[in-house]
């Protein structure tokens, strides 16, 4: 069974920084893409980047392109999202997700798993 859990998450004022873990259980971590969504009250979960399996490639949604960053480390089973310059409207639950492959990136059903979130609330 796969479990991806998140934890990072916090209030921090505008303009600060924050960095949100993703652990997934498992042994073919390495074998998926891994990807972060979030959700304001109110909204429709959104993407906001990936990670492929191998090479590093990261894609990002225009609203967070240059202020966020995400990475992986294989060792220890996790990928991050460094989340840096936020902003009031990044405020939400931010989750990381698990797909194979990148292509469809943006799609919610692309994904097989997800975590349970962890909230990101930045004052302004």
């Amino acid at each position: 069974q796969v479990q991806l859990v998140e934890s990072g998450g916090g209030l921090v004022q505008a303009g600060g920084s924050l960095r949100l873990s993703c652990v997934a259980s498992g042994r073919t971590f390495s074998s998926y893409a891994m990807g972060w969504f979030r959700q304001a009250p109110g909204k429709e979960r959104e993407f906001v980047g990936i990670i492929s399996s191998s090479d590093g490639y990261t894609y990002y949604a225009d609203s967070v392109k240059g202020r966020f960053t995400i990475s992986r480390d294989k060792a220890k089973n996790t990928v991050y999202l460094q989340m840096n310059s936020l902003k009031s409207e990044d405020t939400a639950v931010y989750y990381c997700g698990r797909k194979y492959g990148v292509r469809g990136a943006q799609i919610l059903s692309n994904y097989d798993y997800w975590g349970q979130g962890t909230q990101v609330t930045v004052s302004s």
